[in-house]
C-alpha cells in the first residue's frame, strides 16, 4: 500500500462558518481568501454557479500554493432555476425572503479540492431542498434584525435563528445547508490523498 505524502491542507475562503465547519475533521489548515469574482455568467444555472466558483476559488489558491490540498467551497439559493446570493444589505434580504416564502428553495452547494501539485482537482454538488414557511413580513422583519444574515445565500442562516423560518429540510447532507458539504468534502480530501482518519 503506498503512503501519501502529507500536504498542507488550505480552506480558500474566509467563511467563519465553513472554518467552524472544517474544524470539526480535527485537521490542520490555513484559510487564505481566494478573491475570485462571484459574478454569474449568462445562462448559467445555480448548480452551474456553485460549481464553477468552488472550483475557482481552490484552483486561484493552488496557483500559489502548488503543493498544497486546497478546499473551495460555494452556495447559491436556487429558487426556481434563479440564483439569489448573499444579499449584503436589509433591503435586499427582505425581497428575497418575500419571494421565497411558501416556497421550496435548493440550496446548491459544492465543494472542490485541488492541489495542483498531483494535478487533481475534483468538485461535487450537495443539494439541500429546504421549504419555507408562509412567513408574514412582521416575521422577517423580527428575524432580519435579529439575526442580520446578510452573508449567506438567500438571507438563511439555517444554524441560528433561520431554523424557524422553515418547514422542511431534505439532504443527505446536514452540513451542506451551513456552506461546506464534510462528507463530500471527506470523500475528496481522501481521494486527493489526505487522510482524515
Amino acid at each position: 500500500m503506498t503512503e501519501f505524502t502529507p500536504r498542507q491542507l488550505i480552506l480558500a475562503s474566509t467563511s467563519v462558518y465553513r472554518r467552524h465547519l472544517l474544524e470539526r475533521l480535527r485537521l490542520p489548515f490555513t484559510v487564505i481568501a481566494s478573491d475570485v469574482d462571484e459574478a454569474a455568467l449568462p445562462h448559467e444555472s445555480p448548480e452551474q454557479l456553485a460549481c464553477r466558483l468552488a472550483l475557482a476559488k481552490a484552483r486561484a489558491v493552488s496557483q500559489q500554493h502548488p503543493d498544497s490540498v486546497v478546499i473551495g467551497s460555494d452556495q447559491v439559493a436556487d429558487l426556481n432555476g434563479e440564483a439569489m446570493g448573499k444579499p449584503q444589505t436589509h433591503a435586499r434580504a427582505v425581497v428575497q425572503l418575500q419571494r421565497m416564502r411558501g416556497q421550496t428553495v435548493i440550496f446548491q452547494t459544492a465543494v472542490a479540492v485541488v492541489c495542483q501539485a498531483t494535478g487533481f482537482a475534483q468538485t461535487e454538488l450537495a443539494q439541500v431542498k429546504v421549504l419555507f414557511k408562509h412567513l408574514t413580513d412582521a416575521q422577517i422583519e423580527h428575524y432580519l434584525l435579529t439575526e442580520q444574515p446578510y452573508d449567506c445565500a438567500g438571507s438563511a442562516k439555517s444554524e441560528g435563528l433561520g431554523i424557524a423560518l422553515l418547514e422542511r429540510i431534505d439532504n443527505d447532507d446536514p452540513t451542506a445547508l451551513i456552506g461546506l458539504p464534510l462528507i463530500r468534502t471527506c470523500q475528496l480530501l481522501e481521494a486527493a490523498g489526505l487522510k482524515v482518519l
